[in-house]
């Protein structure tokens, strides 16, 4: 299934995966997704209660199978019969597709976005992300907080994205700050990264690089997206421990062009490395008064923030049993 699917190219942008401890776990985490702006308005008033609260998911694996269960949905995935199953726990039934028609799907999938990608590229930017370059810092800070029992440190890892050669503050970009609060490595958390990794391998019959570079295709249609996951995956690897919880800040920056043109102009006319970003979700900004050159205080104008997501491991145990991998009983096929 499509969710699936981005979830296990998500953790692999996310994680270094590494192999299989051979050990059961179940893990339980919160997420929590806040978009800013109108476009955030629009979606909290269809979210209700979990776009303000969060989304509380658990997984649990052993063996060959493994469950994943978010509210009144789950998703049990079982290598061994090369199977996935859909289950509605309101509704006491479930559906299955087999790896065949996953994997049809996911191919058309990719064709569809590979079109879109290239009829939303401008033209005349052929190869935008070649101009691009990317500045990364980290800084492990003397922060300390017990997080569900983790003793964990805060370290904060910032990503920004701008033209090559000219200032973030010139050109326009964006920034990406992950406030990570890191706790000693949690062993047993490599086994669900491990059966994801098995789990696209034997889904797709190719590596994982193959998977994440598939779905950076997703991000073509904004260009400073896709750098800007790629050095965090990259630089995510290096940090020592577990993330206990991470709360990932996305602005946009917009260039002083930008920002006069969308405060002036109803329909804001979308240049430089800001790009669809700047355009799609930006809000209308003009700041005159500051020079280009000058970099801008903390809160600036120019600066729009996209989104905010923060994730929590809530609590992880070796203790599975095999009512946690399976469908429940009574429940019906459709």
């Amino acid at each position: 299934m499509r969710r699936s699917i981005v979830a296990a190219g998500t953790l692999c942008l996310a994680v270094a995966l590494t192999a299989g401890l051979g050990a059961d776990v179940k893990s339980s985490h919160k997420t929590q997704v806040k978009f800013e702006g109108m476009f955030g308005r629009a979606i909290s008033m269809f979210s209700g209660k979990s776009a303000k609260e969060g989304v509380v998911s658990t997984t649990a694996v052993a063996g060959d199978r493994m469950m994943s269960v978010t509210g009144q949905s789950g998703e049990l995935v079982d290598l061994a019969e090369e199977k996935v199953y859909q289950i509605d726990f309101k509704d006491r039934s479930y559906k299955v597709k087999t790896f065949a028609e996953i994997r049809k799907e996911w191919e058309e999938a990719q064709a569809k976005m590979k079109e879109q990608a290239a009829a939303q590229k401008p033209a005349e930017q052929p190869d935008a992300e070649a101009q691009m370059e990317v500045d990364f810092s980290v800084n492990r800070t003397a922060e300390r907080e017990t997080i569900n029992g983790y003793d964990c440190q805060k370290t904060v890892m910032t990503i920004a994205v701008r033209q090559k050669g000219r200032k973030l503050e010139e050109s326009g970009g964006l920034v990406m700050t992950n406030d990570l609060w890191m706790a000693p490595e949690i062993a047993a958390l490599k086994e669900e990264a491990a059966f994801q990794l098995r789990y696209m391998k034997k889904l797709l019959g190719n590596d994982a690089a193959t998977m994440a570079r598939d779905l950076a295709q997703a991000m073509a249609m904004y260009p400073m997206m896709k750098p800007a996951m790629e050095r965090m995956q990259k630089e995510s690897g290096k940090l020592s421990g577990t993330p206990i919880r991470t709360v990932m800040r996305v602005e946009t920056v917009a260039s002083p062009e930008q920002a006069q043109s969308q405060g002036d102009q109803p329909k804001p006319s979308i240049g430089g490395v800001a790009g669809k970003l700047g355009g799609l979700f930006g809000r209308k900004k003009k700041d005159d008064d500051a020079p280009a050159e000058a970099p801008a205080p903390a809160g600036a104008k120019n600066h729009s923030t996209l989104l905010t997501s923060t994730s929590e491991l809530v609590s992880v145990s070796t203790a599975v049993t095999a009512e946690d991998v399976a469908i429940p009983a009574g429940f019906k096929q459709k």
